[in-house]
């Protein structure tokens, strides 16, 4: 992976080469390059950033800078990530999406941010997302970026040194990590509890489990869903059964929660129309094969298929947001196509084209996609043979 920073404060992201991040550049595994914004401005003084049109406080960093360094860069391809206060939040969910790209190229502003075409310029050229740490403000953009690349280059295969470690982190199964202890058992009259010197793996886990559960509730009880309280989790067996019309609104509901997520991720990009009636929907149940999956009462996840000739056709594979990353997408994926019509010689769905979540899940499920086939605007087509693996 390369990193690119776009500051005026080369020297505050020197950590980045300390620990294991600069192990992983003396490896190779990680290519960093700082670069100071000043090295673009020509004036006199170098200046970066002017009053803003229609006054107000504060000083706005100019695009002029920015529009040379992206050439001199080659930008085009990379995905652009600008921090901001009013940038989606970072969560572990996209720091693993993050550390699916080849490049980053970080804009750390300064003063009352960045002038507003500057994004709007390298979203023609690149994947621009825009992050935030928090409800809160610093002074500048380069504690997020070092706080977002730490969270990103761990996840890249060979960073760590123990995989395993990556596992049973905060965040990773939607709940708060559970309590750590190591040696001596009893120090300053507080002691190990008896459970984790049992040697008893299956109620160490169980006790892990709880307690993070518990930590959750009282921390952070925004990420304690009710079907996290009871147990659901990464590898559990979600009971995926033929959806009815009574479903239609809660579908409906999930529909909508899918696209307005997909929007927010991917700015401008097509989607379909947010207000498709629930007629749409009902119809769907009488046109497709529906599947779907309930947690706690809530149906978190569906997917569709119908037969078109002999190619079974996939669509609106869905899974609660606040419940993704658990392994629920990957096994309606699943259910949909062992459940294809005997008839059925092959598999094609359509997806959006910068859906990168999706057509990573699809592609490792042996999908190729069809530059060849005509697809609605904004969205790929894919295709498998059945009984194909890959």
């Amino acid at each position: 992976m390369r990193l690119d920073y776009l500051t005026i404060f080369p020297d505050y992201l020197a950590p980045l080469r300390l620990s294991l991040p600069g192990k992983a550049i003396e490896s190779g595994l990680l290519e960093m390059h700082v670069h100071d914004l000043r090295a673009w401005a020509h004036d006199k003084h170098r200046t970066v950033d002017d009053t803003p049109y229609g006054g107000g406080a504060g000083m706005v960093m100019k695009p002029e800078p920015f529009g040379e360094a992206f050439d001199e860069l080659a930008i085009d391809g990379a995905t652009v990530v600008v921090t901001t206060p009013s940038g989606e939040p970072m969560t572990q969910a996209l720091a693993r999406e993050l550390s699916s790209r080849e490049r980053l190229v970080f804009l750390l502003g300064r003063y009352e941010g960045i002038d507003q075409r500057v994004l709007d310029h390298a979203a023609t050229r690149a994947e621009v997302r825009e992050i935030s740490l928090g409800d809160y403000v610093l002074n500048g953009g380069e504690v997020a970026a070092m706080a977002i690349t730490e969270a990103v280059v761990r996840l890249l295969p060979g960073f760590m040194g123990n995989a395993e470690s990556l596992v049973e982190e905060s965040h990773e199964d939607g709940l708060l990590e559970y309590p750590g202890y190591t040696k001596p058992s009893s120090w300053r009259d507080l002691e190990v509890p008896k459970v984790l010197l049992s040697g008893d793996h299956k109620r160490i886990a169980q006790w892990r489990h709880e307690q993070a559960v518990e930590r959750t509730s009282l921390r952070r009880p925004d990420l304690l869903h009710a079907s996290q309280a009871a147990g659901l989790g990464e590898g559990s067996e979600w009971e995926i059964v033929p959806a009815v019309r009574a479903d239609a609104a809660e579908l409906h509901t999930l529909q909508l929660a899918c696209w307005v997520q997909e929007l927010n991720a991917n700015p401008g990009i097509e989607i379909p129309p947010l207000h498709e009636s629930l007629d749409d929907t009902l119809r769907a149940l009488e046109t497709h094969d529906v599947y779907v999956v309930r947690a706690a009462g809530r149906l978190v996840g569906s997917v569709r298929g119908r037969l078109d000739g002999d190619v079974w056709e996939i669509g609106r594979l869905m899974s609660a947001p606040d419940l993704q990353g658990r392994g629920l997408g990957r096994r309606l994926f699943e259910h949909i196509q062992a459940v294809a019509p005997a008839g059925a010689r092959s598999f094609r769905l359509f997806t959006g084209a910068r859906s990168e979540r999706n057509l990573k899940l699809y592609k490792k499920a042996g999908f190729r996609l069809r530059r060849d086939l005509e697809a609605p605007t904004g969205a790929v087509i894919l295709t498998k043979n059945r009984g194909s693996r890959r």
